[in-house]
């Protein structure tokens, strides 16, 4: 016995009030756009950054400007004030949201490594970022299972941030579920970053290849890829990280203008760079970065001791810009 639609938006309703946004099929999104406004309700007020349909109902993706949480609600639940880019810089001048994202344009004229690089100061531990670029091998489940396998003692779930492409997600359904099934059992707490939907890569000089390629279109490349995360039930966060971490200023501007804070690293690990303590580090699991991975398994066991007496913890990155503004 089928339904009626009656019937089913009133399911859809409950799941939304419950908090469990993603009963819901977002299979039909239209009209996803940025859409800035000062959304309150009640004592709540938040920034909407983004706005979009679906099944003949609005929804907002809305951002805590002090815990850079990030949600999506019903567009209805929120009695909502529309701004400019300019209004927001302003008014929310004094929260974490605007500093970080002025801390981040600070290296905005660095062609590689732009955006913020280090989180946590004065804290013991780091911040671990792991990119999924688009890849035909199989998800290094190995690094995510040793972070729980490590930390479940201490803190579970641990906090980790996953750097998400488009086709990445759409070639890797079953590591995607895998993932999200860690975060339903509560074993690992994930902060997911737009990555770009395409991720592309040519032969040419550094300034002309990655999102700086002739041609590249920013829109495709940031709100195509949230729309797929949210089709595959991600929340976006505020974060980006540029592929290849290869930047102009003029790009870094046009992100920022999306409402997203480039998030750099000054600890990729395949290359040789080391942790410090508040390190933002990075490492690739999508099986094209095998020294990475070692090395990541490697600096684990060599803090197991410091784990076990937290004194060398895993930190959320939007935890971390908390702390430090």
């Amino acid at each position: 016995m089928e339904l009626s639609k009656t019937l089913l938006s009133a399911i859809s309703l409950i799941c939304l009030c419950s908090g469990n946004l993603f009963a819901q099929n977002f299979d039909a999104i239209k009209r996803y756009k940025v859409n800035y406004s000062l959304a309150a309700k009640g004592d709540e007020k938040l920034l909407a950054i983004r706005s979009f349909i679906n099944n003949n109902q609005k929804y907002l993706l809305l951002v805590n400007t002090q815990t850079l949480n990030t949600k999506v609600d019903l567009a209805d639940n929120y009695s909502l004030n529309n701004l400019e880019y300019g209004n927001v810089l302003a008014i929310f001048k004094n929260t974490v949201y605007i500093k970080s994202l002025e801390e981040a344009a600070e290296k905005d004229i660095q062609l590689q490594n732009a955006g913020i690089d280090h989180s946590i100061p004065n804290e013991k531990g780091i911040a671990l970022t792991i990119d999924l670029c688009p890849s035909h091998k199989d998800l290094d489940r190995i690094i995510f299972q040793s972070v729980f396998d490590e930390f479940k003692k201490i803190e579970q779930p641990a906090p980790l941030a996953v750097s998400v492409s488009g086709k990445w997600i759409l070639k890797h359904q079953n590591d995607l579920s895998w993932l999200k099934n860690l975060v339903e059992k509560k074993e690992l707490n994930i902060t997911w970053v737009n990555h770009s939907y395409n991720h592309e890569v040519n032969n040419l000089p550094l300034a002309e290849n990655f999102l700086l390629a002739s041609g590249t279109n920013l829109d495709i490349e940031v709100l195509e890829n949230e729309k797929l995360m949210l089709k595959n039930g991600l929340v976006p966060s505020v974060f980006f990280r540029f592929p290849g971490l290869v930047s102009d200023k003029t790009i870094v501007q046009k992100i920022e203008q999306y409402g997203l804070i480039p998030i750099g690293s000054d600890a990729w690990l395949a290359k040789g760079q080391q942790p410090n303590a508040g390190s933002i580090v990075l490492i690739h699991g999508n099986g094209n970065e095998e020294i990475g991975v070692k090395d990541f398994i490697q600096l684990l066991k060599n803090k197991q001791a410091d784990v076990q007496n937290k004194q060398w913890l895993l930190f959320d990155l939007r935890q971390g810009l908390e702390k430090e503004f």
